[in-house]
């Protein structure tokens, strides 16, 4: 079989450019490309850090010009659209423009070009409105002496999504998106909601933040495991989490539907060696 050809969009950004590299070093399996606005990496990329782009594999195109992006996606089996202002205080005129806009415009170029599956990175903040409430409310803040890990049922994709700012609510607007590009136009849509990547790839910075955090190497296997799902994948949501203790949303459907395995947890790189 010749290699799938993917488009990695946002590819300058922490969790795309992971996934690009990732794919860049099985090119008997993926011709990959990538696409950005801009040249420069994020703020939250390792200083250090060099994308390499082969000839003709890479397109510097505004989320905002919906046939530039339709000329990049031609020719792709599969979007893998990270693509967005992920600042969560971002102002509502760049989330109008990237998330909203953006991101329909993304849509639309992959079914206008017959992309046959997208890739889109939501967020696990879609669910964060869970935390004001026990015993979500504990793990977020370090009550831990005070669980019962039996009487911790993880969010699921099939909850009620609890957004507490305009960027989680972009992505809703992105899952929902997906369902009608599903539905409608019959494409294969995987949606992510990636819990905490950083640059560190260390849950250290943030202990709040370590029971949704994940690995750098379990994001882009997820990313990989999405992109290879089987053919009848219509359209779902998965949860992107380390294998942490306390982790609050659930990812077995990742398990079952994926075979989704993570490598990681927070609790052994929290836990100082004896």
């Amino acid at each position: 079989m010749p290699p799938l050809k993917v488009m990695v969009t946002g590819v300058n950004g922490l969790i795309a450019g992971c996934a690009y590299m990732h794919l860049q070093q099985q090119p008997e399996r993926y011709e990959v490309h990538a696409m950005a606005r801009r040249r420069q990496a994020s703020e939250r990329v390792p200083a250090g850090r060099t994308l390499t782009f082969p000839r003709g594999r890479f397109t510097q195109v505004d989320l905002a010009d919906l046939e530039g992006l339709e000329r990049a996606f031609r020719g792709m089996d599969v979007l893998v659209h990270m693509a967005a202002d992920a600042r969560h205080d971002a102002g509502w005129e760049h989330i109008l423009a990237s998330n909203i806009v953006g991101v329909r415009n993304a849509f639309e170029a992959a079914h206008r070009a017959g992309v046959r599956r997208v890739v889109y990175a939501s967020s696990i903040m879609v669910s964060w409105g869970y935390q004001q409430e026990e015993p979500y409310k504990a793990i977020a803040e370090r009550r831990l002496e005070e669980l019962r890990e039996e009487e911790l049922h993880p969010v699921t994709h099939e909850w009620p999504v609890r957004p507490t700012g305009l960027y989680p609510a972009s992505k809703v607007w992105g899952e929902a998106l997906g369902r009608y590009y599903a539905d409608v136009h019959r494409m294969s849509v995987i949606c992510l909601r990636i819990g905490w990547v950083n640059g560190d790839d260390h849950p250290r910075a943030g202990l709040g933040m370590a029971p949704i955090w994940c690995s750098q190497r379990d994001i882009v296997q997820l990313i990989e495991r999405a992109i290879n799902a089987p053919e009848d994948l219509h359209y779902d949501i998965f949860y992107g989490a380390s294998n942490n203790r306390w982790r609050w949303v659930d990812i077995d459907h990742a398990r079952q539907r994926l075979g989704y395995l993570p490598q990681d947890t927070a609790d052994d790189r929290l836990t100082p060696p004896a």
